[in-house]
């Protein structure tokens, strides 16, 4: 029962996907839109292996998904990234999970 709620490798993974994706994406956020959204589809494409590699060795239950996708949020937030762009990426993950 205890393994249940030990969401901190799920946290931490939360906070390195947020940096990966932060920093794939401030690389092209100067760039034209249409630049920007090829360039954000191919960093979201690295992003999604690793979620999936990330759930094929952790066993996810939905407290962790949670706690997982929340700290994917704040990390988003506090590097700087739009909430509402925040909230679109934070939604992609949860459909991955």
């Amino acid at each position: 029962m205890g393994g249940w709620f030990s969401a901190a490798e799920s946290e931490r993974f939360g906070k390195e996907l947020a940096a990966f994706v932060l920093d794939e994406l401030s690389a092209s956020a100067a760039k034209k839109e249409s630049k920007f959204s090829a360039k954000a589809e191919k960093a979201l494409i690295r992003a999604d292996l690793r979620v999936r590699q990330f759930t094929a060795r952790e066993r996810m239950n939905f407290y962790k998904k949670g706690k997982l996708a929340n700290a994917f949020l704040w990390a988003l937030k506090d590097g700087g990234c739009p909430p509402d762009y925040a909230g679109q990426l934070t939604e992609w993950l949860t459909f991955r999970l």
